[in-house]
């Protein structure tokens, strides 16, 4: 089977085209654009299929027209669902919509029989609204990301901040007393705040860099990690668990608990806090194990999430659902 794969990162706003006339004034503006992580999910997905040898069109509107039986995969922004008049069975996401209390009567309105979401917390605040869902999360590309030589090693631990609403009052009582905790025990610390630094920044820090910390509210997929866990960085994850924060939606719209900061994750990637007197707690096991071989990040990884294993797990789901309308397809009788 061919993939009619669909994505498009921008819509039109103002006139016809116009999204164009943006991404250059953008790159004009705030230099080289980086990959957003819907982006990032097109881009690892297509490059998994290519090492599959799995062949897919992208974006031929003209094509899945004239061909309204087969399966359209619609992976970029919502906007695509209103692009053309779709007769297609379609499967969708990751990169649609954040809560299904935003797409009241999708399967009714559209011709949806799948969603994709990047993890399983997330298939279960989605279950009780949309009749299929699924976790999908994209694989990682471990030859780019792969573990620096030792004699690279030239700091103790990179400081990678995700904490993303009311880091004002979160600062001071967690992100504060960890750098406090560090000071003290004379370790280096390279910080990186998440949105403000390059792929290429990130990819050179996890290569001078013995561990890491991590620190987000929860994560989907939260391919920033894997890929650290990708280069053979031991991780210690705030995971504080609870609902979901996104204040968009908590607490006047949804209420869903638990979630996790590392959707992906077993002993081998590290270990995980809940909260400051955790981190100080568990702080010493953490830095003695990451020193002597205590984990094996990489090896999580390339058994899970390797760019192939997930092109392949996205093309049987696709096959799947495709085949299921094949099999419901009323039997012409001539």
């Amino acid at each position: 089977m061919i993939l009619n794969l669909f994505y498009e990162e921008k819509d039109d706003r103002w006139f016809p085209g116009d999204r164009h006339v943006r991404s250059l004034l953008r790159h004009l503006l705030l230099g080289k654009p980086q990959p957003a992580g819907h982006t990032r999910v097109f881009l690892n997905l297509c490059a998994g299929l290519d090492r599959l040898g799995i062949r897919y069109r992208v974006n031929d509107y003209r094509y899945i027209q004239k061909h309204p039986n087969e399966l359209a995969c619609i992976i970029g922004r919502r906007f695509l669902l209103d692009k053309i008049a779709w007769k297609n069975p379609i499967l969708l996401g990751v990169a649609g919509y954040d809560h299904p209390v935003d797409a009241p009567g999708l399967f009714d309105r559209l011709p949806i029989k799948m969603v994709l979401v990047p993890g399983d917390w997330y298939v279960d605040m989605c279950r009780p609204y949309w009749k299929q869902v699924k976790s999908w999360p994209v694989g990682i590309d471990t030859e780019l990301w792969a573990p620096s030589p030792q004699d690279r090693k030239s700091v103790d631990v990179l400081l990678y901040d995700k904490v993303r609403w009311e880091h004002d009052r979160i600062a001071p009582a967690l992100i504060d007393p960890i750098r406090a905790r560090l000071e003290a025990e004379g370790r280096s610390v390279l910080e990186l705040r998440y949105g403000s630094y390059e792929e290429d920044d990130f990819r050179e820090a996890l290569a001078r860099c013995r561990s890491m910390i991590f620190l987000c509210e929860h994560e989907s997929q939260g391919i920033a990690y894997q890929q650290a866990l990708s280069c053979g960085v031991p991780i210690f994850a705030w995971d504080r668990g609870g609902a979901w924060q996104d204040p968009n939606y908590f607490p006047h719209k949804v209420v869903y608990e638990p979630v996790t900061s590392v959707p992906y994750w077993d002993a081998r990637c590290g270990l995980t806090f809940k909260d400051i007197e955790a981190f100080r707690s568990q702080w010493p096991e953490f830095w003695r194990r990451s020193q002597n071989g205590g984990f094996a990040p990489r090896d999580y990884v390339l058994q899970s999430l390797t760019l192939e294993q997930r092109a392949q797990q996205y093309y049987d789901i696709a096959k799947s659902v495709a085949d299921d309308q094949v099999a419901r397809r009323p039997v012409s009788m001539t």
